[in-house]
């Protein structure tokens, strides 16, 4: 337990009523989640209001009220704390509570619109191989050293950051890598974090349905960088035209990377084929498990971090060879001479990416056939681009359902179908079943062909209509070119 007074350390504050000398015994947003003895935090979130709920985080034994509007009718046995934005104080407040474990870490963020993931899963890694107690905050997975915690947002909320930080630490932790999303940063759920490093990979289009606009969409991966303390590093990528802005007003140690441009840690694809990447780094050959040029760019990235972290190069790169990349990124699964390889891949920069480092590692006349679809609830904008760039990079393209959410998958693939040029269509049908989807391609794959499976990658599950339903792609393509058992 704290008082009240030491977990708003650093806190804006507008106003307090009442004793902040009281004890915490838990903090919480969802008042459903109140406990005796609570700092109950009033939030002004994108589906409800925080501040309705106060009435009942007070039935439930709520002690303290931390809001950014004060209610109608005070409880005198209630301290109160007017705050000018709720979501920042719950980040802050949250790190004071757990002792701001992050300041006894290294700990580093990944932005990005791709590349997040692999690039914290590399580096987790990277550092589990040079013996190093690490965590890991990523889609995929949250890990504890070798201990996975499941993940349920690309970024936890505030509070479940600061208590994962602190069981890292508990378990011997030194370093954490994490991922960080434009939503979570605007959402302040980073608030309170000390970070060691920060790195942008890229951006693209993606998320315009929550951020309105791409110059806004910018601005909230840049905030990232703009609150960095000046003893930190900012690793960007400098072949991406975003990456010298998220340098403007950031007071950290400006660092890039890259592969065409001037750069602090640069490297030269030598080959990139289906087996493997061979870069030269420094001028030391070394060869990857990975492929395509967007792995690159995530190795260099990864490279640049771990030596700004006072790592070894040599080291670095020995170790680097070694590590398989991140769960449903680029999976390659052969069966009967067919290639599939699921990918995550789920904005048009990714699907392009995917789609040349295949281009790139064809070898002959083999046939490339993409099943995609477009999440539901989620950019409208990209589908019709999404179908574009798969029938331009693609022989053979299944138009099919990703996760439809609460809309019509129907309607989703009509609206793909909207971006095809009009010479395209007769290589493109649509298969709503996702799985016959998958079948189909197996059935219209010869010995030799590549099928891409985009969108969904290391998820195990498919959502419609609020039910999460059981589905890996992985698995599925899996069982369906077994059964054709092709000669």
């Amino acid at each position: 337990m704290k008082a009240l007074k030491d977990i708003l350390y650093k806190v804006s504050l507008t106003s307090t009523i009442g004793d902040m000398e009281v004890e915490v015994k838990q903090l919480a947003f969802d008042s459903r989640m109140v406990e005796k003895g609570a700092a109950f935090v009033a939030i002004k979130g994108t589906q409800t209001d925080g501040h309705a709920y106060i009435d009942t985080a007070l039935e439930k034994g709520a002690s303290c009220i931390i809001c950014e509007q004060l209610p109608a009718v005070l409880n005198k046995e209630v301290a109160y704390v007017e705050v000018t934005d709720s979501s920042r104080a719950l980040g802050i407040m949250a790190s004071n509570f757990y002792e701001n474990p992050s300041e006894k870490l290294k700990l580093v963020a990944v932005t990005g619109t791709n590349g997040k993931t692999s690039t914290v899963t590399l580096l987790y890694q990277l550092f589990r191989e040079m013996g190093y107690n690490v965590g890991l905050l990523s889609t995929v997975e949250n890990k504890i050293n070798d201990r996975v915690v499941p993940a349920t947002h690309t970024t936890p909320d505030a509070l479940a950051i600061q208590a994962l930080l602190q069981e890292m630490l508990d378990e011997g932790c030194t370093h954490c890598f994490m991922e960080a999303s434009s939503h979570a940063i605007v959402q302040e759920r980073i608030a309170g974090l000390y970070l060691t490093g920060a790195v942008f990979t890229n951006i693209s289009h993606d998320h315009l349905d929550y951020h309105g606009t791409f110059d806004a969409y910018i601005k909230a991966k840049k905030k990232l960088f703009d609150e960095l303390p000046k003893d930190a590093f900012a690793l960007v990528n400098a072949d991406d035209k975003r990456g010298m802005v998220m340098l403007q007003n950031c007071r950290a140690v400006h660092q890039s990377f890259g592969l065409k441009y001037p750069a602090d840690y640069k490297a030269k694809i030598l080959s990139n084929t289906i087996e493997g990447l061979e870069l030269d780094i420094n001028n030391r050959q070394i060869w990857f498990r990975m492929i395509g040029e967007f792995n690159a760019y995530n190795l260099m990235a990864v490279f640049g971090s771990a030596v700004l972290l006072g790592e070894d190069e040599e080291e670095v790169l020995m170790q680097l060879s070694k590590v398989p990349g991140a769960q449903g990124r680029f999976d390659r699964i052969s069966i009967h001479g067919i290639t599939a390889i699921v990918d995550y891949a789920h904005t048009p920069d990714a699907l392009e990416n995917v789609l040349k480092t295949i281009k790139g590692v064809r070898t002959g006349g083999e046939q490339v056939i993409t099943v995609v679809g477009c999440g539901g609830n989620r950019d409208r904008t990209k589908r019709p681009i999404m179908a574009k760039i798969a029938t331009q990079f693609s022989d053979k393209v299944i138009l099919t359902s990703d996760n439809p959410r609460d809309e019509e998958p129907t309607s989703i693939i009509r609206e793909m179908e909207a971006g095809i040029n009009p010479v395209d269509f007769k290589k493109t049908i649509a298969i709503e079943d996702r799985r016959e989807a998958i079948k189909m391609a197996g059935m219209m794959a010869n010995k030799g062909d590549i099928i891409l499976i985009a969108g969904k990658g290391h998820e195990t599950y498919q959502e419609i209509k609020g039910v999460k339903h059981p589905f890996d792609d992985r698995k599925v393509v899996k069982e369906m070119l077994n059964l054709l058992n092709k000669s």
